[in-house]
């Protein structure tokens, strides 16, 4: 297959190597925070790997120096796509594997984007963690029953109810991470293992995921209906006004548990 490179938007751009499909987020001004119109482009990558029957995998990563911040507190990641859900990727019914390539921050939402692939490689700089609660929030992107998929259960509770960090030596340790690279290799890595991958039957790597994701995500529906509902409940509340104020205003909350 022709490498190609294809912008979408000013958001991501994908390259074709060979039968992968790399889609990297190019808003590094604002350290990948997703918004709108990344959303948009996000789905609009995932579409493609999900509809060409020359791409056999995906690898999703945010560059040499960040993965994602999560979602762009300001102006909101949009409305989620009909095929990929919240940021085009996290509610997707995939059928092809995706590998997320970590350098730097992954927090909030950005750690959701990773528990929503397949396999992970993070740099030995990479940053993971689930800071919501810290605003007053919650992470309703997945984190709340992924999260102890990929995790043991007391370590998904602790990062949840913390929003302290995750190290890559440690989530590699847990099992959550498939490789520890060097600074600057993540991506590259990454590929090494799309190629390991694709030396084998596209058919039966598809249809051996399709069949893990099945038995494991049997009750995903209901899993983000309770999400969704504890969400409603910590946003009506009076702690995440002052939590997201206190993040515009960069200041510390003043909490009243109300």
């Amino acid at each position: 297959m022709v490498d190609q490179d294809t912008p979408h938007g000013d958001r991501v751009r994908t390259e074709v190597i060979g039968h992968t499909l790399v889609v990297t987020m190019i808003r590094h001004a604002k350290r990948n925070a997703i918004d709108g119109h990344m959303t948009q482009a996000i789905d609009a990558a995932m579409n493609q790997l999900d509809d060409d029957p020359d791409l056999w995998i995906g690898v999703l990563t945010g560059g040499p120096d960040m993965f994602c911040a999560g979602t762009d507190m300001a102006a909101t990641s949009g409305r989620p796509t009909e095929r990929g859900g919240i940021y085009g990727v996290v509610g997707r019914q995939r059928a092809k594997p995706l590998i997320a390539a970590v350098e730097g921050v992954a927090f909030g939402g950005g750690f959701e984007v990773v528990m929503a692939c397949d396999m992970v490689v993070a740099a030995s700089n990479a940053r993971f963690g689930l800071p919501e609660v810290k605003r007053g929030l919650i992470a309703s992107s997945g984190a709340l029953f992924r999260a102890s998929r990929v995790l043991p259960l007391n370590v998904a509770k602790y990062l949840l109810t913390t929003g302290v960090e995750l190290s890559p030596a440690d989530a590699e340790r847990h099992g959550m991470v498939n490789e520890v690279c060097e600074p600057g290799q993540a991506l590259a890595r990454a590929l090494a293992l799309a190629d390991v991958i694709t030396a084998n039957s596209p058919v039966a790597a598809r249809l051996a995921l399709q069949a893990v994701d099945q038995i494991v995500a049997a009750n995903d529906d209901d899993a983000w209906v309770i999400s969704a509902n504890f969400r409603d409940q910590v946003m009506a509340s009076e702690d995440s006004k002052e939590g997201v104020a206190a993040f515009f205003e960069k200041r510390a909350p003043n909490w009243t548990g109300r």
